[in-house]
């Protein structure tokens, strides 16, 4: 978890969006969903991230215990980076979001109602 005081919220959501709000992080936690991925991986999964910004966006998800980091030892240093168990608690709302979205991006009337699942 982050090591700075912890902030006060005034309602859940607040904590959430904390953790996974943003255009890059929940795109990086949905592709982690299917399995560890090296920051290379991430980068080509992710079109338009800097390589700058995807580091940010993976630290502060590793600080907020959402993503593990291991580092392996040899040469060249691979690094990999999966879902922890907290992250892994995410995987229901990134579902919904995901369907949501297709449901959106399909844009029929039909489909406009069943948004409200």
């Amino acid at each position: 978890m982050k090591t700075s005081m912890p902030q006060a919220f005034n309602i859940p959501i607040e904590a959430t969006l904390e953790v996974i709000g943003g255009k890059w992080k929940t795109l990086i936690l949905c592709h982690l969903t299917y399995g560890a991925k090296r920051t290379s991986e991430l980068k080509k999964l992710t079109p338009g991230i800097t390589q700058k910004m995807l580091t940010q966006q993976l630290r502060e998800l590793e600080e907020d215990g959402v993503i593990i980091r291991t580092v392996y030892n040899q040469v060249p240093p691979k690094v990999v980076y999966e879902l922890s168990e907290l992250g892994q608690s995410l995987r229901p709302v990134i579902d919904v979001m995901c369907k949501w979205g297709e449901l959106y991006i399909q844009g029929s009337t039909e489909n406009q109602a069943s948004l409200n699942m």
